[in-house]
């Protein structure tokens, strides 16, 4: 199987269930389910993650200035779509295929918003589909806040 593998591991879905604050029984233990949004841990993952900090590189930040997010993260996360083929297990390797979507433009009250979807296939070690992931992305091609008015 092709693609950047994802290790579904019993001890990352209690961890990421409990960060979300779910403590439900079926996310504990070897055979653990995923809870839903779990495939967003893949980034950890994938050594090009656009958004991770890399050693000896000025990052962005985590949103402190918009401007500097557009141009290091693509934008600000407008929506996420999940589309679930069969739960997602431990013990399991899924494959992360990303592709682009969509592009689009809306009049927001500031200028243009530009909008574009990042896809993202999860299949399983067979080849077989267990998760569509859609990103949406928005950036704002308006004049920025200055921060006195914040």
């Amino acid at each position: 199987m092709t693609g950047q593998p994802f290790p579904v591991e019993a001890g990352h879905i209690m961890l990421f269930a409990r960060a979300i604050g779910d403590e439900n029984p079926a996310y504990q233990g070897e055979s653990a389910l995923a809870p839903p949004t779990f495939t967003m841990a893949s980034a950890h993952y994938d050594p090009d993650y656009h958004l991770r900090p890399k050693p000896e590189e000025e990052w962005f930040g985590s949103g402190r200035d918009a401007g500097v997010m557009a141009e290091g993260g693509g934008g600000l996360h407008a929506e996420q779509h999940f589309e679930y083929h069969r739960p997602v297990r431990a013990g399991e390797t899924l494959y992360a295929h990303n592709s682009t979507g969509r592009s689009w433009e809306k009049q927001g009250r500031t200028g243009r918003l530009l909008f574009s979807e990042r896809i993202t296939e999860y299949r399983d070690a067979d080849g077989e589909p267990v998760v569509s992931a859609v990103t949406v992305a928005v950036v704002p091609e308006g004049p920025a806040t200055p921060k006195d008015a914040r």
